[in-house]
């Protein structure tokens, strides 16, 4: 079998070769050489390598020994140190100070809010998961035609809450923000409110199906709703991402047919019950469980440190049978709501839920690429995908802190961070 993928490797890089290779070198071309290339999070990685790039594609990856690169072609500037997929992190919020008025903002500042929360962590790609849709279509417009550079954003719009049930911790957001998210009261508002939304640019749908009150009780979305929402969703062929809260919440995201749980229940007290865990794992449910959130919650609400970390690991503990079961788990760090960018803790929190670098590594790329039906053009470095690169200063596979020592971050062949 070895032998076999051996030679059907070496095909495919003479046939990428002799495909347009003679062209390599006009503009928006490069070579990116490496100590060692992650093609992908399940196959051993190249050591010595050469990936060879065209207009933002991927033209060719070998050794040195197996490709040879044309003299026409421009070396990268990134070249070196270990490669691997862009990231996704599949959380985010594009809120806050650096965000709101984008419409307004210089683009040096609007791109150094962007570099410093997302791009020179390695994301090419993020979804955000909440946010003033108008703003939010403005940063994204404003990098898709090249004035700034960012990551590709995928958006969920405007949030959508139980009636009359926004969270108390997002009420000291900006009016703009609180105005725009949505509320139905019916089905049949359900149905319009996510039809529109979808109009206007989102990617997906978000539901918060349980609320926490000022006054300590939890607003919670009825089935009913939840399943229009849903529907809707399903029908434009768009994903719907839950925010749960507890394991009640859980089981409604269950019943309307979420595809992706945007959060771990934090701090539960509970474990997970079994019937629960396996409904997820036949519903092939992706969770991304921000766990590093709810230690900065924690230490928001001055919670004292042996109380915190007694949650902290109990959170863990119930999300370890999940991951030793083969769930989806998909890297997200609810940035942008969390102040707080730097996602090393959230490493080294996965690693301790049972995750080895290669389980992060796919949560990162070949996992949403599969959750999101783009296993053709990214999530993987091969021939044909779209050259979205992560360059890290050294193998994060013998220290997972070590996926945050970012050097360069790719998008499409365009250079969108550098240390």
């Amino acid at each position: 079998m070895s032998n076999l993928r051996s030679s059907v490797f070496s095909i495919s890089v003479m046939l990428a070769l002799s495909i347009g290779m003679s062209a390599l070198g006009a503009e928006g071309s490069f070579v990116l050489t490496a100590e060692k290339v992650y093609t992908a999070p399940d196959i051993a990685p190249l050591d010595d390598a050469v990936i060879i790039v065209r207009d933002g594609k991927i033209g060719a990856i070998g050794t040195r020994k197996q490709l040879t690169a044309p003299k026409d072609v421009t070396a990268s500037e990134c070249s070196g140190g270990v490669v691997m997929a862009g990231f996704q992190n599949s959380h985010v919020h594009l809120i806050g100070d650096g965000f709101f008025g984008a419409q307004r903002k210089l683009a040096k500042e609007l791109s150094g809010e962007i570099e410093r929360m997302l791009t020179r962590y390695g994301y090419t790609t993020v979804v955000d998961t909440a946010s003033d849709p108008e703003n939010t279509q403005v940063i994204r417009r404003r990098i898709d035609s090249g004035e700034i550079s960012g990551p590709r954003i995928l958006t969920v719009g405007a949030g959508v809450f139980p009636s009359a049930g926004l969270p108390i911790y997002i009420s000291h957001l900006p009016r703009s923000f609180l105005d725009a998210q949505l509320m139905p009261e019916s089905e049949d508002t359900a149905r319009r409110l996510v039809r529109e939304n979808i109009d206007h640019g989102a990617d997906a749908t978000k539901l918060f199906v349980a609320t926490p009150q000022a006054d300590h009780s939890v607003k919670r979305m009825s089935l009913e709703i939840a399943r229009a929402a849903s529907q809707i969703t399903h029908e434009r062929k768009k994903l719907v991402f839950v925010h749960p809260t507890d394991v009640e919440g859980m089981r409604l995201a269950l019943a309307a047919n979420a595809d992706v749980l945007v959060h771990t229940t934090l701090g539960a007290e509970i474990p997970w019950p079994e019937d629960l865990l396996r409904q997820l794992l036949v519903d092939d449910v992706a969770i991304a469980p921000t766990f590093k959130l709810l230690g900065y919650e924690l230490q928001k609400q001055r919670v004292p440190d042996n109380v915190a970390s007694r949650l902290v690991t109990m959170t863990i503990e119930h999300f370890k049978p999940f991951v030793a079961a083969g769930g989806s788990v998909l890297f997200g760090t609810d940035v942008g709501y969390m102040t707080d960018y730097d996602p090393t803790d959230e490493y080294v929190l996965m690693q301790k839920a049972g995750m080895t670098p290669m389980r992060i590594l796919a949560s990162l790329t070949t996992e949403p690429a599969r959750v999101w039906n783009e296993q053709t053009r990214r999530g993987r470095i091969a021939v044909g995908m779209d050259a979205d690169f992560v360059v890290l200063h050294s193998d994060p596979a013998e220290d997972v802190r070590r996926f945050t020592d970012v050097r360069c971050t790719i998008r499409s062949g365009n250079l969108v961070y550098r240390k």
